[in-house]
């Protein structure tokens, strides 16, 4: 059986984000086009949102509001086309502004310290599509990334813990159908190609709390981070990948690997 890319996803704001898409632009040391390419900061003031917008190197985690320090944000979803950054409430759009407008983005961000009144002030709105806000652009490591999650490692935590896991709540980019369970753990180093565009295998993913978030809800269900660790002795789901070349990826396409 062929191994396959099963759905693409793509996510417009850091960690808050995830959106299906039928297929995607690759550019080389980027990554997707527009995944990650806004982040909402944590913490800091104006000055130094200015400096992580432009440089990455100067990123940490604890800079940026992620679902794992502000889980109340996994109810909200973003999406991006046009130009336009859209907020959403499962359905329901709550606002939609012109991304690259500093003054809407300020609306922005004073609609979610509304919604939120729980969210420390002051929050800024960052984007950057040269210097996209990955997590793998603040690590020791520093590369633009896409993960990659292999369903069936899903379906066999799914039968060791006897519980169905959403895939959402991996927020992978490519999910993959056709490769035995946990054998993209093997390809770490190696080269794989998708309609022949090459990526890296860099790393595994290690997982954190943001995973027991039940989709779509701040209500955290399931302990599935000890889990990972009971049953593996790892907290890893998915590896990362770092586009070698340009092209276009496509929900079907064979992984050549």
């Amino acid at each position: 059986m062929s191994v396959l890319i099963s759905s693409i996803y793509f996510s417009p704001v850091k960690s808050l984000s995830f959106t299906n898409i039928k297929s995607c632009i690759i550019k080389k040391d980027l990554g997707i086009v527009n995944d990650r390419s806004f982040a909402f900061t944590r913490i800091i003031d104006s000055k130094k949102a200015l400096i992580l917008e432009k440089n990455p190197s100067e990123r940490k985690l604890n800079n940026f509001l992620t679902l794992k320090n502000s889980p109340v944000l996994n109810k909200y979803n973003f999406e991006y086309k046009n130009n336009k950054l859209i907020l959403k409430l499962g359905d329901k759009q709550l606002l939609s502004i012109i991304a690259d407008d500093p003054e809407q983005k300020s609306i922005l961000v004073n609609t979610i310290l509304e919604l939120e009144n729980s969210l420390t002030k002051p929050i800024f709105l960052l984007q950057s599509n040269i210097a996209p806000f990955f997590d793998t652009s603040h690590s020791n490591k520093i590369f633009n990334s896409i993960s990659l999650i292999n369903l069936n490692s899903i379906k066999d935590f799914e039968k060791k813990i006897n519980q169905k896991i959403e895939l959402e709540r991996f927020r992978g980019n490519f999910y993959i159908e056709g490769l035995e369970a946990w054998e993209e753990r093997k390809w770490i180093g190696k080269i794989i190609k998708i309609n022949n565009i090459s990526f890296k295998i860099e790393k595994n993913i290690p997982r954190c709390t943001a995973v027991n978030l039940k989709p779509e809800t701040d209500i955290s269900d399931k302990s599935l981070l000890k889990l990972l660790k009971k049953n593996y002795d790892h907290c890893d789901m998915g590896v990362y990948l770092r586009s070698l070349d340009e092209g276009k990826v496509e929900a079907g396409n064979i992984v050549e690997c």
